[in-house]
């Protein structure tokens, strides 16, 4: 099975007339992806190589069925992107745009859980999500991932996304679902949620998490792995090498008193029992032992 996203998944892009949301919107549907619908209030009723444009999303959901938001609308607008897609009624909003502002986030990061409980919310600034074989929706070279598990795998960074996908087909492993979370201070799905989904899926026996500097999400999904959850876990958690006192990358990757280091995430990590890799290669070589062993 996959979590989040499936072979009946059903997508509408806000932004595909826009450049980057119609080269995407194409290349997820090129890869088997249903991207049915696409909104633009300003060209409501043209299409995009055949892939109907509505005014909103309450729209395209009323006309197509969509379930599924993907959001690539530049960074002023999200706020009001993500309303739209809640309102509208679809049950996940993954949203690829870099740069929102933090209040924004934090703002209707709120307004779903106070208004839409029941829509899941993944990004900003993420790289999106894939079931290798079903489903990708966002920015994921599809090629890269192999498809039939036995492997969940879910980051906060996007291009080592990639990577531990890139990882796992080297070594001959399939994926059951990749999510990238993204690394914005108020991501809409956090390491816990994914580690719970990843626990309740049959198909998935192990599970991949990589994180990095900054907050306490992989403190947090610690804890929640020592005691919650029964499947094997490897961890590569990147900037083991970032200079004291620097900002380094995503808005989320802050060290601030000492907390949020890499050091002190890999302890969290290993004492709840996770097996530890210092760069991705090596977390590669640690899951082919793990999956040998199901």
């Amino acid at each position: 099975m996959a979590i989040f996203v499936d072979e009946n998944t059903l997508v509408v892009y806000q932004g595909l007339t826009g450049s980057q949301g119609k080269f995407y919107g194409l290349l997820n549907r090129d890869y088997g992806t249903q991207v049915v619908a696409g909104t633009n209030p300003k060209k409501a009723g043209t299409d995009v190589e055949g892939i109907p444009v509505f005014a909103s999303v309450a729209e395209a959901v009323k006309e197509t069925g969509a379930n599924v938001s993907c959001v690539f609308i530049p960074a002023p607008g999200v706020k009001d992107a993500v309303l739209d897609a809640a309102a509208g009624g679809v049950e996940l909003i993954v949203v690829i745009t870099e740069g929102v502002p933090a209040h924004d986030e934090a703002w209707f990061y709120n307004k779903l859980r106070r208004d839409y409980p029941e829509v899941r919310l993944l990004g900003p600034n993420c790289p999106g999500i894939i079931s290798p074989g079903k489903c990708n929706i966002g920015i994921t070279a599809g090629h890269i991932a192999k498809e039939g598990g036995p492997v969940g795998i879910v980051s906060r960074s996007g291009t080592l996304t990639y990577q531990a996908l890139y990882e796992l087909k080297t070594n001959n492993i399939g994926v059951t679902t990749c999510v990238g979370i993204g690394g914005d201070p108020v991501p809409g799905t956090s390491f816990i949620d994914c580690l719970r989904a990843f626990e309740a899926d049959p198909e998935t026996k192990a599970v991949m998490m990589i994180g990095e500097i900054g907050g306490s999400a992989e403190e947090e999904a610690a804890a929640f792995i020592k005691a919650e959850m029964s499947k094997p876990v490897v961890s590569y958690v990147a900037g083991v090498t970032a200079p004291p006192g620097k900002k380094m990358g995503h808005a989320g990757a802050i060290v601030s008193g000492g907390k949020g280091t890499a050091a002190a995430k890999m302890e969290a990590l290993a004492d709840a029992g996770v097996q530890v890799a210092l760069n991705p290669t090596e977390a590669g070589e640690k899951m082919v032992g793990v999956v040998a062993k199901l």
